[in-house]
């Protein structure tokens, strides 16, 4: 089956035209291979090129206690060595073909991108399949990655983005997979075996969660059978007595100031509360209401107030971050340690106005045209569209989404910015994390 819709994206053919970009017209295409995968799809034939990008839910949330980080390992390592190349020999042949393979994961998904010359498609689907069904995991190279992750988590326990990252997410979800670190910890990582990357890739790659977006010069009559000679050996779902993506999970209500005492000359703020997942129909209304409040950089109210008028942090921002299983609300600040306590101090006053007066039809209209005119904008590159396509997939969104996301920005009124911010907006419940060694302020959380 395939559906049809229009939409606008920016052709990378047309670059070189006056100011820099050109707006041309694509298809989304929804299409049901023989072997039962769906994916969406954009026929582009601007350039002789092939992206597709593939997610699983799940991530690093289908990690046991135990098993904190091994996601992260997995990805790191998928394209080590598969089939009959070590990892060397993969590398070499990956850049013979001018083949782009990359692997990652988070907390919720785990996901796989390519980019292919079209004429080497059949060669670079070859090796992408054989790093999916038939990886190595050779002592030499997962040990030296393992060193690499290992690096890593040192350097973490140093840098105070990471000290306060880790810091809010283990105290906002102390029982639950989104505390934990996602790359995982020296003892967890040093004790990952081959075996235990076997052992977990059916429960994170398999198709009864999976989504596929593929954008380039190629019709889906031709990418239907490429598709199922890459995703067909994949188990048709988790291994019996596996379960899948776990259910919603509830933050603590844990508010206040926490401090990390840390020796350097500015401290590092992460704070925030709960927001509105993806599919709630606050979110667009929301999102817009972020944007005046902290995510319109030199626009933003909390820039005005804490950057422009006190000099207090030079810079200051919010955002959404729906995860699947939890919203969230955050924001973070970087100041001199004297200036923190102000700063937290302007920040909940900017919160407590936005829950109390809304915004103005200005300040509105002002968000509305910046954020539809810069959305086309996110489709430069047809790796970028197949992105979209996968989360626009994963998010629920209807195939339609780019063609409407405009008119629901449109449509939202300052009313409903005030109901909004009545419902979500609470500075009472922020939960400050702050990293360094912040003059005048003490550890106050519940």
């Amino acid at each position: 089956m395939i559906r049809f819709l229009s939409f606008i994206v920016v052709a990378l053919a047309l670059f070189a035209l006056p100011n820099d970009r050109a707006v041309a017209a694509a298809e989304i295409q929804e299409v049901t291979t023989p072997g039962g995968v769906t994916f969406w799809m954009v026929e582009e034939r601007a350039i002789p090129i092939l992206s597709i990008q593939i997610a699983f839910r799940g991530g690093a949330s289908l990690e046991r206690s135990e098993e904190q980080g091994l996601a992260n390992l997995l990805t790191s390592t998928l394209d080590e060595g598969a089939g009959p190349y070590d990892a060397q020999a993969y590398a070499a042949r990956a850049e013979e073909i001018a083949a782009r393979i990359g692997f990652s994961s988070d907390r919720d998904t785990l996901r796989v991108s390519a980019s292919m010359l079209i004429e080497r498609r059949d060669e670079t689907l070859e090796l992408l399949r054989l790093a999916l069904t038939e990886p190595r995991f050779d002592p030499e190279p997962l040990a030296r990655v393992k060193a690499q992750i290992q690096s890593g988590l040192k350097q973490d326990e140093v840098d105070p983005d990471a000290m306060a990252s880790n810091a809010w997410f283990s105290a906002k979800f102390p029982s639950d997979a989104y505390g934990r670190k996602a790359s995982g910890t020296p003892e967890t990582v040093e004790a990952f075996t081959a075996e235990d990357l076997r052992g977990i890739m059916p429960r994170l790659i398999n198709r009864s969660d999976m989504y596929v977006g593929v954008v380039g010069a190629i019709s889906a009559e031709e990418v239907a059978p490429l598709l199922d000679a890459l995703l067909g050996d994949l188990p048709a779902g988790p291994p019996e007595g596996a379960s899948g993506a776990p259910d919603a999970v509830t933050m603590t209500d844990r508010s206040g100031i926490e401090v990390i005492d840390f020796d350097a000359p500015q401290s590092t703020v992460l704070f925030g509360h709960d927001g509105p997942l993806r599919d709630d129909p606050d979110f667009i209304p929301a999102f817009v209401m972020n944007y005046i409040l902290g995510g319109g950089g030199f626009a933003s109210r909390l820039t005005v107030e804490v950057r422009e008028k006190r000099g207090l942090a030079y810079g200051v921002y919010s955002y959404l971050a729906p995860l699947d299983r939890s919203g969230l609300y955050l924001g973070g600040v970087a100041t001199a340690n004297e200036r923190v306590s102000d700063s937290i101090d302007v920040i909940r006053d900017e919160w407590r106005r936005m829950a109390e007066e809304g915004v103005s039809e200005e300040e509105l209209d002002r968000a509305k045209r910046y954020l539809t005119g810069a959305y086309p904008l996110r489709f430069d590159s047809n790796g970028k569209i197949a992105r979209f396509l996968v989360g626009a997939q994963l998010e629920d969104l209807p195939i339609d989404y780019i063609e409407t996301r405009n008119e629901l920005v449109e449509a939202v009124t300052v009313d409903d910015i005030k109901r909004v911010a009545a419902k979500w907006m609470d500075p009472n419940q922020l939960y400050f994390v702050v990293v360094g060694k912040p003059e005048g302020l003490a550890s106050s959380s519940n």
